[in-house]
C-alpha cells in the first residue's frame, strides 16, 4: 500500500523524528523508519508537523455566497459614493440580482429600501449587514420577494405597517422568495482551507435542511465537517467525514425569547441527547442563557457561540456550570476600532475574552465565524496574542493569550473545543499540516505562509 513518509519532522515543538502515513492513518512514529517501496518521502528538514487545524465555528455556504458577492463595507468600501460605485459596477447574478455583503453603518448609515434605491434601483439589490443578522433590500428586491404581502415576523415595518426593506434573521424565508441559485460548489473553499492548514470545520449554520445535509455528504469539500444545524427531528449525516454536533440555538439580537421558551428549547435538545450551541453576542443574551441553563440544567458539550461580551461577574458562573466558549478574537483585528468607538469604554475588557475564561477553567475554542470574520487561523492566533486593531490600538490587553495557547485551541477536537489537544501519534487520523519552519519560529509571527503542506485522511491537499 502506498503512503507518505515524513522525514526529520519536528513533533510537538520538541523532538525531530520520522512519521509514516498509510490507509488514512498515522501508522508509525520513530527515528529509524525507512521508506517502503511505494512511499512518497517528504523531507521536512525540521519543519513542524502538526495535527490539522480545526475551525470550531464558520458558515460554509455563506462563505461560498460571499465570494460571489459585492463587498459593501470596510476596508474595500468606505463611504456612500464608494458604495454606489461598487453596486453600479456589479453585474447581476444568474437570477438578475445583485448581492452585497459586509455592510456597516459607518459606510452610509441605516439603509432601508429607499436608501438603497438612491444607490441602485434598476435591478433587485440585497445587502447583508456584516453581522449576518440583517438583510437590506431595495424596492425592486422587496417587490420580487413579496414583502408587502407577507406576514413574516422578522420583516421590519414602519409606523404605517409598510415594509422598510429590512429583514432580521430571515435568511431561510428569504431564500424561498427569490429564484434558486446554482448549488454551492465548495471545492474552492476546501482548497483555501487547506492552504491555511485546516483539515476540519464546524459549520454553525442553524436549521439545515435534509438537502443541505445530503449535499455536505456528497460535496467536493475534503475537510471533515461537524454540523451544529442538524434539526432535532432530522436524520443526521451518515458519511464518516460529516458528523452531528450540538444543537444550534440563536439568541437573536433583534428579539430575545422568553426565559420559559429558551429553557424549553434547551430541555428539548437535551432530551434528544444533544448538547446546545447557543449564539450569544450581548450581555442581555448571556444573562438570559445562564438563567435558562440554571433551570434546564447543563449537558456535557453545551457551548456558547461568540460570547462577544462577557461581564467579569459571569465568568465564575460559566465555570461552575461547566460550559465552554467558542469565540473569535479575529474580530478584534478586523473590527476593533469600531468597538473602541461604539462600545462603552467600561465594556472593552469584556470583548471576546480569552485569558480570564481560560484561567477560570472555562475551555475556550477559537474560530473564525467566516465569512463574517477573517478565515485565516494564523490571523486569529495573532489577534488572540496581541489583540491589536487595524490602527494598532489594543483592546482588552488582559485577555491576551500566548500564540501557542491559541494554536492549541485550533488543535482541539471537534467535540471538545478548547479541550484536549490532538497528537501526531500512531493510530491517529492522518489529518496533518506541515510547516516550513519549527513551531517556535512559526509562533513568533503567526503567518499562513508558514504552511507548506496539508494532508487530509492521508491524501495530500497541496
Amino acid at each position: 500500500m502506498s503512503g507518505l513518509l515524513f522525514r526529520d519532522a519536528e513533533i510537538a515543538g520538541r523532538e525531530r523524528t520520522h512519521v509514516r502515513v498509510a490507509g488514512g492513518r498515522i501508522t508509525e512514529v520513530g527515528p529509524h523508519l525507512t521508506p517502503g517501496g511505494q512511499d512518497e518521502v517528504i523531507e521536512c528538514r525540521g519543519g513542524a508537523l502538526l495535527p490539522g487545524l480545526w475551525d470550531h465555528h464558520l458558515h460554509l455556504h455563506a462563505m461560498w455566497a460571499s465570494r460571489r458577492s459585492v463587498r459593501c463595507g470596510p476596508p474595500e468600501v468606505g463611504g456612500r459614493d464608494a458604495l454606489a460605485a461598487a453596486l453600479h459596477a456589479a453585474a447581476p447574478d444568474e437570477r438578475g440580482w445583485v448581492r452585497g455583503v459586509g455592510y456597516t453603518e459607518s459606510v452610509a448609515g441605516d439603509l432601508d429600501a429607499a436608501g438603497l434605491d438612491a444607490l441602485r434601483a434598476d435591478v433587485p439589490v440585497r445587502i447583508q449587514h456584516r453581522s449576518g443578522a440583517l438583510w437590506m433590500l431595495n424596492s425592486a428586491a422587496a417587490h420580487e420577494a413579496g414583502l408587502a404581502s407577507s406576514h413574516h415576523p422578522r420583516i421590519e415595518r414602519d409606523a404605517n405597517g409598510s415594509p422598510t426593506g429590512r429583514l432580521w434573521r430571515a435568511d431561510d424565508w428569504l431564500r424561498t422568495r427569490i429564484p434558486a441559485a446554482h448549488p454551492p460548489d465548495l471545492s474552492a473553499i476546501g482548497a483555501e482551507l487547506a492552504r491555511y492548514g485546516i483539515t476540519g470545520v464546524t459549520d454553525a449554520t442553524p436549521d439545515l435542511t435534509a438537502g443541505t445535509i445530503a449535499a455536505f455528504e456528497k460535496g467536493a469539500l475534503r475537510q471533515r465537517v461537524h454540523l451544529l444545524g442538524v434539526p432535532l427531528d432530522a436524520r443526521g449525516p451518515v458519511h464518516p467525514r460529516v458528523t452531528t454536533g450540538p444543537y444550534k440555538v440563536v439568541l437573536a439580537d433583534s428579539g430575545l425569547p422568553s426565559l420559559d421558551d429558551l429553557t424549553g428549547r434547551i430541555r428539548q435538545a437535551h432530551d434528544r441527547g444533544r448538547a446546545v450551541a447557543v449564539h450569544c453576542v450581548t450581555r442581555e443574551a448571556l444573562l438570559l442563557l445562564l438563567a435558562a441553563l440554571g433551570t434546564a440544567g447543563v449537558r456535557d458539550g453545551d457551548r456558547i457561540e461568540h460570547a462577544a461580551l462577557v461581564p467579569a461577574e459571569t465568568i465564575g458562573e460559566l465555570a461552575r456550570l461547566g460550559l465552554r466558549v467558542v469565540t473569535q478574537p479575529g474580530f478584534i483585528a478586523d473590527r476593533g476600532d469600531d468597538y473602541l468607538r461604539d462600545v462603552p469604554a467600561d465594556e472593552h475588557d469584556d470583548l471576546y475574552r480569552c485569558r480570564r475564561l481560560a484561567d477560570a477553567g472555562v475551555p475556550v475554542g477559537l474560530s473564525s465565524d467566516a465569512p463574517y470574520g477573517p478565515l485565516d487561523p494564523w490571523t486569529v492566533i495573532g489577534a488572540a496574542a496581541h489583540r491589536r486593531t487595524r490602527s494598532g490600538a489594543v483592546v482588552g490587553a488582559g485577555e491576551a493569550i500566548s500564540a501557542r495557547a491559541a494554536l492549541r485551541s485550533y488543535l482541539s477536537r471537534h467535540g471538545d473545543p478548547g479541550g484536549r489537544v490532538r497528537r501526531v501519534r500512531p493510530g491517529a487520523a492522518a489529518d496533518l499540516v506541515l510547516l516550513h519552519v519549527p513551531l517556535a519560529e512559526a509562533l513568533r509571527g503567526p503567518d499562513a505562509r508558514a504552511v507548506r503542506r496539508t494532508v487530509i485522511a492521508g491524501d495530500d491537499e497541496g
